[in-house]
C-alpha cells in the first residue's frame, strides 16, 4: 500500500508539472530573446539556448582572402538562434527550404541559425554554418553594392567554411558517376529545390571559387576582389586580374572538376585502393600459411610414434635372453605371454 500510495503521489506530482509547463508555454514563448556580444557580432538566443550561443561565439575566426577587420565593419552582426520550427520560419519569413540549415541576410547582416535537432541539421555542425553565412555578410559588405553572382556567393561560403572536404570530394564524384551532376557549361547552375542536388549545386560552386584561388594564391585572390569592389564589375575585374573571360573561366573550371571528379581518376582512385588491398589480403595469406606450417611441424615434432623405441628395445631383449627354464613360449610379439 505505501508502494501504491508513493506511486501515485510521483505521477501526480509529474502531472501537475506537465500542466505548470503547459501553462507557462505562451509565456515562454512571448519572452524577447537574450543578446550575447561577441566583438561586432551579437548572439541572440532564448535562455534554452544560452550554452550553444557561447559555444558559436568562441568558434568566430577570420575568413580566407578578406580583410581580418571585416567581421567589425558596421553596422552590427545580429546571430538569431531561432529555438523552435516556428520561430525559425518566423525569423526567415518562411524563405528557408525544408533542408536549409541557415539564412543569411546580407544587405541587413542578419544571420538566422536552427538552434534545435531537426532535418536541417545537428547542433555540433553548426559552427560550420554559422561560417558559411558569415561569410555571406563578409562578402557583400567587402565587395559593397555591387552585386555577388549567386554562384561565387555560395562558393565563396562553401570554400570558406571547409565544407569542401575530402567527404564532399567523393559526393561529387558519386553525383558525376550516377548522373546527378548538372551539365557544367555553365556556372548558372539553376540551384534545384532538392536537397541532394542542391548540395552538388553548392559543392561545384566552391570548387569554381577553389579553382580561381589556385590560379594565384591569397594574393592574386585578394587583389582580384579589391578591384571587383573598386569597379563594381565582375567580369571586367576577372580580365584585368587573372586574364580571363567569364567563358574561359566556365571553361578551365569544367575541364578541371571533370578531371578532378570524372570517371578516370574515380577509376583510378578504385584501382590503387583494390590494389593496396589486394597487396594486404596476400600478405596475410602468406603469414597466415607460414604460420600454419610452424604449428604443424611442432605438433609433429611432439607426436607420440606409433612403436616407440623403449617398447621395441625391451620385445628385442626378451626374445633373445628366452625364459629361464627352456620352455617354449607361445604366442607372438604382439601378444606378450600370460
Amino acid at each position: 500500500m505505501r508502494r501504491r500510495w508513493s506511486l501515485l503521489i510521483r505521477c501526480y506530482g509529474a502531472l501537475v508539472a506537465i500542466a505548470c509547463a503547459l501553462a507557462d508555454a505562451p509565456a515562454l514563448a512571448q519572452q524577447p530573446p537574450q543578446a550575447l556580444q561577441q566583438g561586432n557580432i551579437a548572439f541572440r538566443h532564448w535562455p534554452e539556448n544560452e550554452a550553444l550561443a557561447r559555444a558559436l561565439a568562441a568558434t568566430v575566426r577570420p575568413l580566407p582572402v578578406l580583410p581580418l577587420s571585416i567581421l567589425d565593419m558596421p553596422p552590427e552582426i545580429e546571430v538569431q538562434l531561432a529555438p523552435d520550427e516556428v520561430r525559425f520560419a518566423t525569423l526567415t519569413g518562411g524563405r528557408a527550404p525544408d533542408w536549409g540549415a541557415g539564412v543569411a541576410f546580407p544587405e541587413r547582416g542578419i544571420i538566422v541559425l536552427p538552434a534545435f535537432g531537426s532535418d536541417r541539421g545537428a547542433a555540433h555542425t553548426l559552427d560550420q554554418v554559422l561560417r558559411h553565412e558569415l561569410a555571406h555578410v563578409a562578402l557583400q559588405r567587402f565587395i559593397g553594392g555591387s552585386r555577388v553572382p549567386r554562384w561565387f556567393s555560395e562558393g565563396y561560403a562553401t570554400w570558406a567554411a571547409g565544407q569542401l572536404d575530402p567527404d564532399a570530394g567523393w559526393f561529387l564524384r558519386l553525383a558525376f558517376i550516377t548522373g546527378r551532376a548538372p551539365p557544367l557549361d555553365s556556372l548558372i547552375l539553376g540551384w534545384p529545390v532538392g536537397a541532394m542536388d542542391a548540395r552538388v549545386a553548392y559543392l561545384l560552386s566552391a570548387s569554381a571559387v577553389r579553382w580561381l584561388h589556385e590560379q594565384g594564391g591569397d594574393r592574386v585572390f585578394s587583389i582580384f576582389l579589391a578591384e571587383w569592389r573598386e569597379t563594381s564589375d565582375f567580369e571586367g575585374a576577372l580580365r584585368e586580374v587573372y586574364g580571363l573571360s567569364l567563358a574561359t573561366l566556365e571553361r578551365d573550371w569544367s575541364r578541371s572538376v571533370r578531371r578532378r571528379y570524372g570517371w578516370l581518376l574515380f577509376l583510378a582512385q578504385t584501382a590503387v585502393i583494390w590494389t593496396i588491398i589486394g597487396a594486404m589480403l596476400l600478405v596475410l595469406v602468406v603469414v597466415r600459411r607460414r604460420r600454419d606450417r610452424a604449428r604443424l611441424e611442432r605438433l609433429v615434432a611432439n607426436e607420440i610414434p606409433d612403436d616407440p623405441a623403449y617398447w621395441l628395445a625391451h620385445e628385442a631383449d626378451s626374445s633373445l635372453e628366452g625364459p629361464a627354464d627352456g620352455t617354449a613360449v607361445e604366442g607372438s610379439p604382439d601378444q606378450p605371454p600370460r
